[in-house]
């Protein structure tokens, strides 16, 4: 394939978090380089990419001088200004694709996405006015959750309404910003899929995972799942339709509610995953290698889950914990370098590893 990038060729990272971090080590070890684009001062990345732009979006000559010095450009998360994506494309291929950015940047967009495929999600209503707000509370019912429509994480960006009464103080809340409104979903659990689609088109998708979610914030993956093999070859199909809707190319995560009626998707992340986290101690390619493949063309890599893990987020003051879990037999420990532990930041993870059994 003419597109197959050249062992020694760069690939641009937009973004130096911790997942910008990993997608470094992963190239580094299939004989790329990096150059991560960042805004802020000494981003985790920065400790083990070959090149670091510190730059502002907004910094068109920057970004074309970052864009002249690699071959390919993907990134670590999906708010970036719509003005940088455009200086980037000019110059060099973008993976996943702008259609991807656009889509996953807004959540009604997303969801409109999704439906349109024929796929099952929460029930949701645009919310541009608080009129629209009381009027899709009758129509969907309470308990449900307002969300900004961009620039959610985490948690952050959405609240909860218990009562139609509420629905005053959480418009106010939104500060203005484009909302959405999701119904109340009955679920068992949530799950998510770790997919990838090559630049030849072929699909593969890691194992299921069970999370686990705590103030808005992934606190555990469990893998497997523990679900029948029925719902894991359902949300591996879903996967796959939407990765081949998309033309995808790279690993994405799908975050899906099991319900008694089946599989709803919560979400969609054109990225490597935190709930994928897993890989990198379960499979011999893990996910930051298998989306480090797909962007530079190579063929996609053995995703088979090889020992069951359950992935501990450490986050705050679960660092620690790392003295205890460093002497653990069966953990791996994934640090991310940041020099400053907060409430709700994510410091690392611990992969907690079972072998199968033979």
């Amino acid at each position: 394939m003419t597109d197959v990038l050249p062992l020694g060729s760069t690939i641009g990272i937009l973004g130096g978090g911790q997942l910008g971090r990993m997608l470094s080590v992963a190239a580094s070890r299939l004989g790329f380089r990096t150059h991560v684009f960042e805004p802020g001062a000494n981003p985790p990345a920065a400790d083990v990419a070959h090149a670091l732009t510190t730059a502002s979006y907004e910094d068109t000559e920057a970004l074309k001088a970052f864009a002249a010095s690699v071959d390919v450009v993907t990134y670590e998360f999906e708010n970036i200004p719509t003005s940088a994506l455009d200086v980037i494309e000019a110059l060099k291929p973008i993976r996943p694709n702008r259609e991807v950015l656009r889509i996953s940047q807004d959540r009604l967009t997303e969801k409109d996405f999704l439906t349109g495929l024929g796929l099952t999600t929460a029930p949701y209503a645009d919310v541009p006015d608080l009129a629209a707000l009381e009027q899709a509370l009758a129509d969907l019912g309470a308990p449900a959750i307002l969300k900004t429509r961009r620039f959610g994480y985490d948690g952050k960006g959405q609240v909860r309404i218990t009562d139609a009464t509420q629905a005053a103080q959480a418009f106010a809340e939104m500060k203005g910003a484009p909302a959405i409104l999701e119904g109340f979903v009955d679920f068992t659990m949530e799950i998510s899929v770790i997919a990838a689609r090559g630049l030849d088109g072929s699909v593969a998708c890691f194992d299921p995972g069970r999370n686990v979610h705590r103030e808005g914030i992934l606190r555990e993956t469990t893998v497997p799942a523990g679900i029948p093999a029925r719902l894991r070859t359902d949300a591996i199909i879903l996967a796959g339709r939407i990765l081949n809707a998309l033309d995808y190319v790279g690993v994405m995560g799908v975050e899906l509610f099991v319900t008694p009626q089946g599989l709803l998707v919560n979400e969609v992340a054109p990225r490597v995953h935190n709930s994928g986290h897993w890989t990198q101690n379960g499979c011999a390619t893990d996910q930051f290698e298998q989306h480090i493949r797909a962007v530079t063309g190579w063929p996609l890599g053995d995703g088979s889950r090889h020992s069951d893990v359950v992935m501990q987020n450490l986050i705050g003051d679960d660092m620690d914990e790392v003295p205890t879990l460093a002497a653990r037999p069966g953990t791996a420990l994934h640090l991310y370098g940041k020099a400053e532990s907060r409430p709700g930041r994510k410091m690392g993870h611990a992969n907690h590893v079972k072998p199968q059994q033979a």
